[in-house]
């Protein structure tokens, strides 16, 4: 018989903290609690449906593994495994990430409620992208793209004016979906943002050409069944799929390459000429939403031609 490992792992560490009468807990079990919990304070339904996708993905992959499906048995070297398994399926590091979170929260939350004594999933790493993850259109791009829009029918008039709305506003696609036509105040160059990530509601401004372009788009909208701003032929709400392909049908159209065409695409453009023309971070994080400066800061040191400028003033070589 072999000699058994002195340190204690897993379920065994997981005994030493708590009563022996207490249920192992499955990954199932504890992912029902999870989003149960999620519903119960109030997450977005796209939040809830995000992580239900991510965490049974990350169970499959534990299952194609051979590995137990006790939470108590999940050790960040399966994390490790299943990052180097999407790695080499060729997945966008933004993909793998974007994974990585729904995983960290759903452990963290294990840990927070006493689900678990022990966890380093929660604290893991996020995969480091050497490239610049933060794609923006240029402005030769921006008006191919509105230039790609039929402005002779009511679906290319709505389109042309979700699209210019994010590109004046910054504000993420699930934000937009929820803007109701009573939060469209032009009078105050104000729109009203409801439905965003961090459930603190907020106004964007709007300039002249917005509030023009918004003031001839509700009139040929008219009066519909539907709050929504954004309405289909039949006059119902657009669905959030729907709105999220918009700007990669008028991308393909206008024939757009070497850039992702998507909503978020056109949050990063607001940020990076926003950033060109003199904003500044707390304006910046107050518009976007943000509820750190983290990505604020990246957006400044990426875009902001300040430090160019300055060089200019003290560059080495032009004294010599």
């Amino acid at each position: 018989m072999s000699k058994r490992n002195n340190e204690l792992a897993g379920r065994e560490l997981d005994l030493v903290s708590r009563s022996v009468s207490m249920q192992v807990t499955t990954f199932d079990e504890a992912l029902a609690v999870f989003i149960k919990d999620a519903k119960r304070r109030g997450l977005r339904d796209f939040t809830i449906t995000y992580y239900q996708r991510e965490l049974n993905h990350f169970r499959t992959f534990l299952v194609s593994v051979g590995h137990s499906l006790f939470i108590h048995d999940v050790q960040r070297k399966h994390l490790e495994e299943l990052v180097e398994d999407m790695q080499a399926r060729g997945l966008r590091t933004t993909t793998i990430n974007s994974k990585l979170r729904a995983i960290r929260a759903f452990f963290h939350w294990l840990l927070e409620n006493k689900y678990l004594a022990v966890n380093d999933l929660a604290k893991f790493p996020l995969v480091r992208d050497r490239k610049n993850s933060v794609e923006t259109f240029t402005v030769k791009q921006l008006h191919a793209l509105f230039n790609a829009t039929d402005k002779r029918t009511f679906t290319g008039q709505r389109d042309y004016t979700f699209m210019i709305l994010l590109l004046e506003t910054g504000i993420r696609l699930n934000e937009a979906c929820g803007i109701l036509v009573e939060d469209v105040k032009l009078s105050e160059g104000l729109v009203f943002i409801r439905n965003t990530k961090n459930h603190y509601h907020r106004y964007v401004p709007i300039q002249a050409k917005m509030k023009e372009q918004l003031r001839r788009y509700l009139q040929l909208r008219g009066t519909c069944e539907t709050d929504a701003l954004f309405v289909t032929l039949e006059g119902t709400g657009m669905k959030r799929n729907s709105l999220q392909k918009i700007v990669a049908q008028y991308g393909n159209k206008a024939g757009i390459k070497g850039v992702r065409c998507s909503p978020h695409t056109m949050r990063h453009t607001f940020a990076k000429l926003s950033v060109m023309n003199g904003a500044g971070i707390f304006e910046l994080q107050k518009i976007l939403g943000h509820s750190t400066m983290e990505m604020v800061k990246t957006y400044v040191n990426l875009f902001s031609t300040e430090v160019h400028d300055k060089h200019r003033e003290f560059s080495p070589l032009n004294n010599l």
